[in-house]
């Protein structure tokens, strides 16, 4: 499903974007806090992505352009957990829009997603502890703290700690989140 927020389109990830997104998961700022590292070649990003190619509405996956000029700023997603009603989200911005708020603007629009259209209770988000930018995002949008696990993220050949960051569906409020 296509999303809008206010500068920003949301758009499903489908075959056309494989290739793109392969060139964005290669980049080292990238790869600093993901657990699949960079990827050996196409194939991998392909068999990464294969879930949210397939049509089971099991887990999204978005391409974020520039409403003014179509220009590629990242890609987020969210897999699902119907029989518990709770999603979890990720996502990652082109190192050169870093600290313009895309981030927390597309992470703000698809909890909305989550909770208006698919009618989830809870949505969830991991970061690794050192992650601070996706930390002051997630913070942004609402979410908050729920736990952290020691040496949880395989990252570079080095466990690192994570947190899950949490958002209730009592916990939003529609009014803030446009």
């Amino acid at each position: 499903m296509k999303l809008e927020s206010p500068r920003l389109f949301l758009n499903p990830i489908n075959k056309e974007d494989v290739q793109q997104i392969h060139e964005f998961h290669c980049l080292k700022e990238i790869a600093e806090f993901n657990t699949l590292g960079i990827p050996m070649d196409l194939s991998v990003t392909e068999k990464l992505l294969k879930n949210v190619l397939s049509i089971d509405n099991k887990e999204f996956g978005w391409c974020i352009k520039m409403k003014d000029s179509n220009q590629f700023v990242g890609e987020l997603g969210m897999g699902l957990s119907p029989e518990m009603d709770r999603g979890e989200i990720h996502y990652s911005i082109v190192p050169d829009f870093w600290g313009n708020g895309f981030a927390t603007e597309s992470v703000k629009r698809i909890i909305q997603f989550g909770f208006e259209t698919l009618h989830l209770n809870r949505i969830e988000a991991n970061s690794a502890t050192e992650n601070i930018r996706s930390i002051k995002v997630l913070e942004q949008v609402g979410m908050r703290k729920e736990s952290i696990q020691q040496k949880t993220l395989l990252i570079d050949d080095d466990w690192k700690d994570n947190y899950t960051f949490l958002i209730e569906a009592g916990d939003f409020d529609d009014e803030n989140h446009h």
